[in-house]
């Protein structure tokens, strides 16, 4: 006798396939997964629709946006060659890096052959990735002086914490620690894009974004091709529900860039189920104890701290405006 087949609820499907179940309602109201309904009208999926939302992640996981996987899915090539060109400059970047690590472990095991043990800086740098920028500084008030280090910055790291953590304070003296950094303020103008800026702004449109000012003034920086990080204040700043979520992905996705450091409190922006590991999480916990790192693992220590800071775009729109006061 064969066995039955097996259908999953949306969270045990989001587990397996390894995207958030977010992520599945995303596929599903853009039409690319249709999951069949139990009878008491619950989502299921089945060995088919399982077989589709995974070729759906697969070529998201390619950086294509969602327009572009509907055109792929539906059997047309028609805007493939940029997204599949992003993907290689990725995996381009990668190889550079690895590069230089592989001509690292060669000096030093050159310098081993001639009698010269590496120094303890040596090994920790190589067991970090090539091209790390790392700050170090005393901490501002509302902190008590304690030293604070950043070391192996990756490509996109989420700055968060409750309102008067300081947050937007740690994020500026970032931004003038880090070699080259800029800090980019509330107070944004749309600038002129070039070709990669056309191309992300097209991506952002094909994927849902709403063409705004807010949106083309980050933009231009966020396209850049400058060596320094870009630490940004409130990055959802301007960028209605859909924005926010189409840069996301975006985000994530994007061909090897400068940096990106972006303080923000919403869940669209920040969807931690989603969080990838090209991103890191840096908290500024309420009681002003020393910014720390999270892992986006429920249980981790701070997680539920970040978990707590975010919320909904409608939710954040009704506390606009709204400031802490510290009293010193």
């Amino acid at each position: 006798m064969s066995d039955p087949i097996r259908y999953f609820s949306p969270a045990e499907a989001a587990l397996r396939l390894g995207v958030s179940a977010k992520a599945l309602r995303l596929y599903e109201q853009r039409g690319l997964v249709a999951p069949v309904r139990s009878e008491a009208g619950w989502r299921a999926y089945g060995p088919d629709q399982m077989a589709r939302a995974g070729e759906v992640a697969s070529l998201r996981a390619l950086g294509f946006s969602l327009a572009q996987v509907a055109r792929v899915l539906s059997g047309q090539a028609d805007g493939l060659e940029p997204a599949l060109a992003a993907h290689q400059a990725v995996l381009e970047a990668r190889l550079r890096d690895l590069a230089a690590q592989t001509d690292q472990l060669r000096d030093l095991r050159g310098r081993l052959a001639r009698g010269a043990a590496p120094s303890l800086a040596d090994l920790t740098r190589l067991a970090r990735p090539a091209g790390e920028i790392a700050a170090a500084f005393d901490l501002p008030w509302p902190w008590g002086g304690e030293r604070f280090e950043l070391r192996g910055l990756k490509p996109l790291t989420w700055i968060i914490g409750p309102l008067g953590s300081g947050k937007t304070r740690l994020a500026i003296r970032l931004a003038e620690t880090l070699p080259g950094a800029v800090f980019l303020g509330l107070d944004r103008l749309p600038g002129r894009l070039d070709a990669r800026g056309d191309a992300a702004l097209a991506w952002l449109l094909e994927e849902g974004a709403t063409p705004c000012d807010a949106l083309i003034a980050l933009l231009a920086p966020l396209t850049a091709e400058e060596p320094g990080a870009l630490v940004i204040d409130l990055i959802e700043h301007g960028l209605d529900q859909a924005t926010q979520e189409a840069l996301a992905a975006w985000l994530r996705h994007r061909p090897a860039a400068r940096p990106v450091l972006a303080m923000t409190r919403s869940s669209a922006m920040l969807d931690l189920a989603a969080v990838g590991p090209s991103e890191a999480i840096l908290l500024c916990p309420a009681n002003h104890s020393p910014p720390m790192p999270v892992a986006p693992h429920p249980g981790a220590p701070g997680y539920e701290a970040v978990a707590t800071c975010l919320a909904s775009p409608e939710v954040r729109a009704r506390t606009k405006g709204l400031r802490a006061v510290i009293a010193a």
